[in-house]
């Protein structure tokens, strides 16, 4: 007589008691988010960010470390994340930089310098307050979260931390980017001051309006500061978005210098100089 065997489980569907894993889901779940994707819509780090905790079996889907890099998860699976990438994310640092003009935000391009070789012990801006020894691990992986153009200057942020990089330039960022734009228009007729000459009509369309590659910018506040310098707050960051912006109303941008993004201002940090972000400060 042969020994009872127990039931196998049904074709596609795991043991009783055992909650399904991503590498459970059978084909044709292609549709599923990546496992690194739902971590980054989470805010718990960038998508790089969680591969590199994905990789080292740091993270937790259901209660089960997952390894497997492209592995994909349904939306009500708990994801848990070990407390050693918590710390190695503690440990990241943001840089606050004033760009000169002749700097590029992000790799050497054209014989021009990137702006992060400034990040030094000796350009380390004295007022900074942060409690951070420098250190040269600070300087790995240090990435732009918001360019400039080499002839803008003003704040620039380069992150170690993705949760920053995704606040600030993520395709769902909304963090206030704030600009003092010195201008000229050619088409003046008028020796006048240029904010009472310029028509109201054109700046009403930098403040909304305007498409770029064809596509609808959003609302944006501009106002005059002084007789040829304007202020505009951008809640985006397209290529030379300003300067294009300037440019389909007939002004020329004569000096651009980014002044703020979100609740942390420039300040009184000279040019050629940085400091970190406190733990007390945030860009929302």
């Amino acid at each position: 007589m042969k020994p009872n065997r127990p039931a196998r489980p049904a074709a596609g569907k795991p043991p009783a008691g055992r909650q399904p894993r991503p590498a459970d889901t059978p084909a044709g779940n292609e549709g599923l988010p990546r496992l690194s994707k739902r971590i980054s819509e989470l805010g718990l780090a960038s998508r790089r960010e969680a591969d590199e905790w994905i990789a080292a079996g740091w993270v937790r889907v259901d209660g089960q470390v997952v390894d497997t890099l492209g592995a994909r998860v349904r939306p009500e699976q708990k994801i848990e994340i070990d407390r050693r990438a918590q710390r190695a994310q503690a440990g990241r640092v943001t840089v606050l930089l004033h760009k000169p003009v002749g700097y590029v935000s992000g790799q050497a391009e054209d014989g021009y310098r990137p702006a992060v070789v400034l990040v030094t012990p000796e350009n380390r801006w004295r007022g900074d307050r942060a409690r951070i020894e420098f250190s040269r691990a600070h300087l790995r992986g240090l990435a732009v979260a918001g360019r400039l153009d080499i002839d803008s200057t003003g704040l620039l942020v380069l992150t170690q931390d993705g949760r920053v990089a995704r606040q600030l330039i993520g395709s769902e960022s909304s963090v206030e980017k704030e600009y003092l734009v010195r201008v000229s228009w050619p088409e003046a007729r008028s020796a006048g001051p240029l904010n009472e000459v310029f028509p109201a009509e054109r700046l009403q369309l930098l403040r909304h309006g305007l498409a770029l590659d064809g596509v609808q910018l959003r609302p944006a506040k501009v106002s005059w500061q002084n007789e040829d310098q304007l202020r505009f707050v951008l809640r985006e960051g397209r290529k030379r978005q300003i300067r294009r912006m300037c440019e389909a109303v007939g002004l020329k941008v004569v000096g651009l210098k980014r002044v703020r993004i979100g609740s942390v201002a420039l300040g009184a940090l000279p040019a050629g100089q940085w400091r970190y972000l406190r733990g007390d400060e945030s860009f929302a």
